[in-house]
């Protein structure tokens, strides 16, 4: 595995990427969305990311600010893995975070494919909108090659429920991308490639 950089600039959002997919877990965020901050700064310490993130919003619009950053995001998870040799591939996580109750499952195949099922009432949290919890990390797996589930089993509170989501993607993700110590040059597919 290996650092990478990404950048993503259009007409609605400038966004920069540094990603070390094994790190300690540091973190500098900015974005103008203060909790999606936040729940980036949460991805990093519980997937042990050191991760960069400067991200400016051209429009005014967080909707294009969550999307741009996860799809940079995704792409720099796709490289910094590489072939994926001796990973672990697969990983799932049942997390709480007091009332809520999340479950994550994921496959590192190459091939994108995201359900998330989460039931939130309210539109906002903080200054986050409520829907851009799905949008991230369905824009994260078509650009990582992710295949993600992700299942709400209890919560009320959006914050929680929100904040439970990421806590157990990440903790999902740092068990697949661990190196395989049983078969650490080996690439896990009957194909050879992932």
């Amino acid at each position: 595995m290996q650092i990478v950089e990404k950048t993503r600039n259009t007409a609605e959002t400038q966004i920069s990427i540094t990603l070390n997919p094994t790190g300690s877990g540091n973190y500098e965020i900015c974005t103008p969305v203060n909790f999606f901050s936040h729940m980036l700064e949460l991805l990093c310490v519980h997937a042990m990311f050191d991760l960069k993130v400067e991200a400016k919003s051209l429009d005014g619009d967080p909707h294009h600010l969550v999307e741009d950053v996860a799809i940079a995001l995704g792409e720099a998870i796709k490289d910094a893995l590489g072939d994926k040799k001796g990973i672990n591939r697969y990983a799932s996580m049942i997390l709480p975070m007091d009332e809520a109750l999340i479950l994550c499952a994921l496959d590192v195949s190459g091939r994108s494919f995201c359900n998330i099922e989460v039931n939130i009432k309210e539109e906002k949290t903080s200054d986050f909108e409520t829907v851009l919890l799905a949008h991230f990390f369905q824009s994260l797996s078509a650009n990582s090659g992710i295949t993600l589930h992700i299942k709400q089993l209890a919560g009320i509170d959006p914050h929680h429920i929100i904040e439970c989501t990421f806590k157990a993607f990440a903790r999902a993700i740092k068990i697949a991308i661990a190196t395989d110590t049983s078969n650490p040059d080996k690439i896990p597919s009957t194909k050879g490639v992932l």
